[in-house]
């Protein structure tokens, strides 16, 4: 797999590059932008592969109603088709209070507030590294 710069991009319809042989920490700098650009709140992407098989990246934002976690999962999903990358499942989506968009290798959670603070996945995941994004976020 192949790693895409994704510093200065921006991502949308019309130039949404060809991620399908692009590396998961690239898949995730993608998702990172998208999710800043729609107005997503405290992104975070942790590195799990040391930790679990379950993906090698997560990335956790929240969003302040339902309708903006679904919002921001179908804008996930849509952007990342575009770009030849499609989800191998997606949960929690009819709920809104805690979407997760599985590309495999990484894992997207979109919460609402309450649901991100009672699950706390960064203190359940507190052994991964921190990946730090601010070059990514506007």
């Amino acid at each position: 797999m192949e790693h895409i710069n994704t510093a200065a991009a921006p991502f949308d319809e019309a130039n949404m590059p060809d991620l399908s042989a692009a590396d998961p920490k690239t898949w995730a700098d993608i998702i990172v932008s998208l999710l800043d650009a729609h107005k997503a709140q405290e992104i975070r992407v942790l590195e799990v592969f040391d930790q679990t098989i379950v993906a090698d990246y997560f990335v956790l934002c929240t969003g302040t109603s339902n309708t903006q976690v679904k919002a921001l999962a179908g804008e996930i999903e849509y952007k990342m088709g575009l770009a030849n990358v499609q989800h191998l499942r997606m949960e929690g989506y009819n709920e809104g209070s805690w979407i997760i968009l599985d590309y495999g290798s990484v894992l997207v959670h979109i919460f609402q507030r309450e649901t991100r603070d009672f699950y706390n996945l960064e203190k359940l995941w507190s052994d991964a590294k921190d990946i730090d994004i601010t070059a990514l976020l506007k």
